[in-house]
C-alpha cells in the first residue's frame, strides 16, 4: 500500500476465492494447503477472486511474499489471466530468508513473452523517496 500511495499509483489485491487459514498457510505442514499448491498439484492450485482490468497501465507493480523461494501460485494464475504484453511487469516481494532474484527468474521463465523490470526485496521499513528512486529506475 505504501509503494502505490509514494507513486501514486492504483491498489488492486489479488486474493484467492477461498482466504487461507492459518493452517493452510503452515509451511512446516506438508499437507498444508500452502505446501500442496507449491508443490504444483493442480487440483489446490488459487484461483484469484476477481480479475483486473490492465489495459490502461503501462507498468505493473505485482507484490507477494516469496514461499519456497518463489512467488505464491496465485500471483502464476493472476498474470495467466491478465493481457500483459503491451506493459511492464516489476515483482517486489518480502521474505523471511531469501532473495527476489529466484523468484524472478521463476515468473520471467514461465512467462517468456512478459517484459519484466528488475524486482526487489522490500523488507521492513523503507523511506518513501527511496521507494520512488527504484519505482522510477525500474
Amino acid at each position: 500500500m505504501e509503494l502505490a500511495a509514494d507513486i501514486g499509483g492504483d491498489l488492486f489485491g489479488i486474493r484467492p476465492v477461498q482466504a487461507y487459514s492459518a493452517a493452510g498457510l503452515d509451511w512446516t505442514n506438508p499437507h498444508s494447503r500452502s505446501s500442496m499448491e507449491m508443490k504444483g498439484n493442480s487440483s489446490v492450485i488459487p484461483e484469484p477472486a476477481e480479475t483486473a482490468d490492465l489495459h490502461e497501465y503501462d507498468t505493473l507493480f505485482v507484490g507477494y511474499p516469496i514461499w519456497w523461494n518463489r512467488a505464491p501460485r496465485i500471483i502464476d494464475t493472476f498474470l495467466r489471466m491478465e493481457d500483459l504484453h503491451h506493459g511492464e511487469v516489476i515483482p517486489f516481494a518480502t521474505s523471511g530468508g531469501s532473495g527476489i532474484r529466484n523468484s524472478q527468474l521463476e515468473l520471467e521463465k514461465a512467462f517468456p513473452d512478459v517484459r519484466f523490470g528488475q524486482g526487489r526485496l522490500l523488507n521492513g521499513y523503507i523511506s518513501p523517496s527511496d521507494l520512488e528512486i527504484w519505482a522510477d529506475q525500474r
